[in-house]
């Protein structure tokens, strides 16, 4: 089964911004590219860090206001997130205000994995990189939608090559498959049992599935069978004995 790949929905024109690019130099390219963040890069186009405007806003928050009168004492904060702050409110360039090291995924990754990166760093956007680490594009999460986007015959015809055909060796027709909205119905009976989870679970595995809705019945209860029982010979033998 064939997924998406980070590379086919990634936006290849990337902006980016060396580490030693200024502080207002950076806020303009943001600004007039209309973009909330940016990778920053060296001099061999390998990522080193990523800037937002969180960066930004941060290099303000931080810095000393003008109308506010000083203070004789000023609690100072310790930890790895207050000398963070600290550094970033004496930021001048890109590199001193970026966050590293960078989030990043590969061009080959596939779509879910890069899905998975971003909910787990709780990040909006990814640069990319080639094999020799060199950044190549980024990806937002509007990017990652576009799987989503994908149409219900499209999902149809490839639940039917890669899990009915591919997977289990059924004819096309063996089995009833629909899909309305990504939500994918599968009814009518299997051989065994131990082939329902299998159908249902490598459906859910298509790109752009929504939800898989299982009505498929069986034939024949293979689950009790003992190992020193000759197995009745089904479909999807081979496959399973790959897992």
């Amino acid at each position: 089964m064939k997924h998406a790949k980070v590379g086919s929905v990634m936006t290849s024109d990337v902006v980016s911004a060396h580490a030693s690019v200024p502080f207002k130099e950076v806020a303009r390219l943001l600004a007039e590219r209309r973009i909330s963040g940016l990778p920053v890069v060296d001099g061999d186009d390998k990522v080193v860090g990523v800037l937002s405007e969180t960066d930004l806003m941060a290099r303000q928050a931080e810095a000393d206001d003008p109308y506010e009168p000083p203070r004789r004492f000023r609690p100072v904060a310790f930890g790895r997130g207050a000398r963070a702050r600290r550094r970033k409110a004496r930021a001048r360039t890109a590199g001193e205000l970026m966050s590293c090291p960078a989030i990043t995924v590969r061009a080959e990754d596939t779509i879910a994995l890069a899905a998975r990166t971003m909910a787990a760093h709780r990040v909006e956007r990814l640069p990319v990189l080639d094999t020799e680490d060199r950044l190549v594009g980024i990806v937002t999460r509007r990017d990652l939608l576009q799987l989503f986007l994908r149409s219900d015959e499209e999902i149809r015809a490839e639940v039917v090559r890669d899990v009915l055909v591919g997977t289990l060796w059924l004819a096309p027709g063996a089995i009833g498959i629909t899909v309305a909205e990504g939500v994918v119905t599968l009814s009518g009976e299997l051989e065994r049992r131990s082939e329902v989870p299998l159908a249902v679970r490598m459906t859910r595995m298509v790109d752009g599935v929504v939800a898989v809705v299982d009505r498929l019945g069986y034939r024949l209860d293979d689950s009790d069978l003992h190992p020193d029982e000759p197995a009745v010979h089904g479909i999807a033998d081979d496959w399973l004995r790959k897992l």
